[in-house]
This record gives structure tokens, sequence and C-alpha cells, in this order.
């Protein structure tokens, strides 16, 4: 299965509420059953969670992957992640890709694509990030989304309404992307930011997991395993089983907040605090919606 032991890992955090939160991960990467190599590579380090996925020439992808991620793993603990250390991180791996003499082709790049945490303000965040077509996805009120938005030319003829979802599956053109982390591209991500909810977990992946995994087969795998490094294997054992055709890379991501309300709760409690002349008759409420 992967080429190293998966095990889960575990640190406590204390947010800006009085609260702390427990995060539990793992992640593995594997080379898949089509591939001579292995172009991906990732990174968890608290607070930064991250993918990515190589392209170009024999090993050209492999240095791109891994120059990225070893910029990523620099900046953190040198002060607060955020996109602003993020992107001159990004640049700074732009320069190291242009000037490894290894990486001559002009479609060596990588994705990249993750989450950190941002303890920074009042309120914490999640803040994902993402250049390409790896993905972040969420686990949250048992159903899973997904958080990224593909950086792709497939992505872009379903935005514009030329191609179905389901057609998008399959489609000839599924690697094509528009965005990537090279010596021609810039180093921009997206950025989505999430509240910090307990019993949230993250899925952070390249590819060759959604090539051969549905994202009811991802929720399937949440759902059986709770600890994330079991979820992991299973995901990437189940990948390999469905043909394995890409480099794999997965990250399982929990979230504990202990002593954390409910948000049903807060809104409960939100609203009875409003003067009464304030609310709306059910009747606009109801129109209202």
């Amino acid at each position: 299965m992967s080429d190293a032991p998966t095990t889960s890992q575990s640190q406590t955090v204390a947010l800006p509420a009085g609260l702390d939160a427990i995060l539990t991960w793992a992640g593995a990467t594997h080379r898949g059953r089509k591939r001579d190599i292995n172009q991906d590579a990732l990174l968890t380090a608290y607070p930064l969670f991250v993918v990515a996925d190589g392209m170009g020439g024999h090993i050209g992808g492999e240095i791109a992957s891994a120059s990225t991620i070893d910029r990523l793993q620099r900046m953190v603990g040198k002060g607060p992640v955020s996109p602003e250390a993020i992107e001159k991180a990004l640049t700074k791996a732009v320069r190291d890709i242009g000037d490894h003499p290894d990486t001559t082709d002009e479609g060596t790049g990588t994705t990249v694509t993750g989450v950190y945490l941002d303890i920074t303000e009042d309120d914490a965040t999640w803040v994902a990030l993402n250049i390409g077509d790896s993905r972040v996805y969420i686990q949250r009120d048992d159903a899973l989304a997904q958080v990224t938005t593909d950086h792709s030319l497939v992505q872009e003829l379903v935005a514009a309404g030329r191609l179905s979802p389901e057609e998008a599956e399959n489609h000839p053109y599924g690697n094509v992307i528009t965005r990537a982390v090279g010596p021609s591209e810039g180093a921009v991500p997206d950025y989505v930011r999430l509240d910090v909810r307990d019993g949230d977990r993250f899925v952070i992946c390249s590819d060759g997991l959604t090539k051969e995994l549905t994202d009811y087969g991802i929720l399937h795998f949440l759902r059986l395993h709770d600890d994330p490094a079991a979820a992991v294997d299973a995901m990437l054992e189940a990948a390999l089983e469905n043909g394995g055709r890409d480099n794999i890379t997965i990250v399982v991501l929990n979230v504990s907040v202990p002593g954390q309300r409910p948000i049903e709760d807060e809104q409960d409690e939100a609203a009875a605090a409003e003067p009464q002349a304030a609310r709306p008759s059910s009747t606009e409420h109801e129109a209202a919606e």
C-alpha cells in the first residue's frame, strides 16, 4: 500500500475563544499502479496541511512538488501562516523550480492545495488554499462538500454550462489544468475561509484519489473509519484496487473542540437576545426565506 506506514498524529491548540481544539491527522502518498515514479508530495506540519501534485518531464514534476513543499515547510515556524507568507514561499518555489537544471520542460509545475488554521483573529478559522486540481473536502454534519474549485479546463467548461458534471468525470482533457506553481506560472492561490467546528473532518488529496473514488466513496470510508490513518489507508487501498492510474496522495484531518456548543444552540441564544420588536413575524420570516 503506502510507501511508508501510515500513523496518526495529534496536537492540542488553544483557540482565541478560550477553548482547546484537538487536531488529529494522517497522510500517505503512493506511486500508484501505472506510474514509474511518484511526483506527489505532502506536508503535515501544524498549522499547515498541504498536498502537491507535480507534472512535467520524467522527474520535473517531482522536483516541482518537492521544491514547493520544501519552501512551505521552511515558512512554517517562522511566524504566522498567512496568504502573504504562503505567496512569498510559493514565489521562492517558482524560482527554485526554474533554476533547477533538470526542469527544462515548459510544462513543469505542481498543484498546491490544503488548509491551515488561523488563530490570529478573535475567531479562529480554517483557510483553504488552492492552485490546480488537487482538492480539499470537508465532512460536516455527515455530508461531504468540496471546498476548493479545480483550476482545470474541464471545470471551466462545467462552469460555462458546456459540460455536465457527469460528462466531466471521464473527459479526455481531464488532466489539463489552468493554474500551477511553475517557472512560467503565477503563484497566487484561491482562498476560502471556514469556521472551526467540532467534528469537522478534512480530506486533502491529489487527483489520483478522485480519479478512482467518487465523492460518495470518500464519504463512505470516512464514515467507516474515525481514525485518520485508518481512513487514509482504506481510501488508498480502494483507489489502488480501482486502477491506481496516477500517483495518490491523501491527508485526513479530524477536528475536535470539546465544550463547543452546537451551532443551533448559539443561533437560538442569539435569537433570544434580540429585542422583541426586532424579530420578524412568522409570515415575514417565511417570506424572507
